[in-house]
């Protein structure tokens, strides 16, 4: 499977989208680059909510791989994202090209990074890592398949998701110009934690709340007026993640001062009111002498 991000990540094809190999390459050919920000960490939630699901192909039984190719530092938080994806037990290959920042990719990767980091200067180079990549991911997965199969059960990985472990009833209430209210009906099986994303849908950074699992609302503050949100709350267990919850709302403009009187003229002043607009704490007043204007 394959997702492109920038902003908004994108799914381009699904684990069971193709059955072939020359179907990828295909797919791989006919693939048109998104270029953009670098939300990594928006990209990694994606990958974990949208593309590590059964309906988009993925086996219980199977072991769980992300490769990251990234060619700049993320504008968000890529490593708590990234955690919650290690901790549930799938591994993560970061490649970074070009102006990626290797401290980050090393945050990002799973151990031992010596295996799972890699670096290059540009593009093209990255045929060198074909062959090593290729060898170190078939290693790793016969290796875990081994070392499961000889214990008495199948781990089930963070596929193991259904209506019991997912939140439902997002509401958001008391919005404001710079803050909403976040609650949710909790799923049958308290999760051990929330992750709250929440950022502009005009591309605005993502900012991550982690709430503990007994709690099942929140007040975000400090947001922009008059910008609409995109909010995701999703629950993460110790082997599994719940389908998240999205909404989108808006928050409200400032309110704007009214009944604007001039009064009290003389040769070099001028006296303004006007009413209050409600919660401002201080006016920005801005005069200028009008142009070509028949009266002064």
């Amino acid at each position: 499977g394959l997702s492109q991000y920038s902003s908004d990540p994108r799914t381009e094809w699904e684990l069971s989208t193709y059955s072939t190999r020359d179907q990828v390459l295909e797919a791989v050919r006919n693939l048109r680059y998104k270029g953009g920000n670098t939300f990594t960490g928006l990209a990694l939630t994606h990958v974990l909510e949208q593309n590590l699901k059964p309906d988009a192909g993925a086996r219980l039984e199977a072991e769980k791989l992300v490769i990251l190719l990234t060619d700049g530092k993320s504008q968000d938080d890529a490593n708590l994202a990234a955690q919650t994806l290690k901790n549930l037990g799938i591994e993560i290959f970061a490649i970074g090209v070009k102006n990626a920042d290797e401290a980050e990719l090393k945050q990002v990767a799973s151990e031992p990074l010596e295996l799972t980091v890699y670096n290059v200067l540009d593009f093209p180079l990255l045929s060198s890592l074909l062959g090593k990549l290729t060898r170190v991911l078939c290693t790793r997965i016969t290796e875990k398949s081994n070392k499961e199969n000889a214990g008495s059960s199948v781990q089930d990985l963070p596929v193991n998701i259904g209506p019991q472990l997912s939140p439902t009833d997002l509401k958001i209430s008391a919005v404001t110009s710079q803050s909403m209210h976040l609650s949710w009906s909790p799923p049958l099986r308290p999760p051990k934690s929330y992750r709250v994303v929440y950022y502009p849908s005009k591309g605005g950074s993502p900012k991550e709340v982690v709430l503990d699992g007994a709690v099942s609302s929140l007040q975000l503050s400090n947001l922009t007026s008059h910008t609409e949100y995109l909010v995701s709350v999703f629950p993460v267990y110790d082997t599994a993640v719940g389908d998240g919850l999205r909404g989108v709302t808006s928050t409200l403009p400032f309110s704007s001062p009214r009944s604007l009187r001039v009064w009290e003229l003389s040769h070099n002043s001028i006296r303004l009111s006007w009413k209050a607009a409600q919660g401002a704490t201080q006016y920005l007043v801005l005069c200028s002498a009008v142009p070509n204007a028949a009266e002064d």
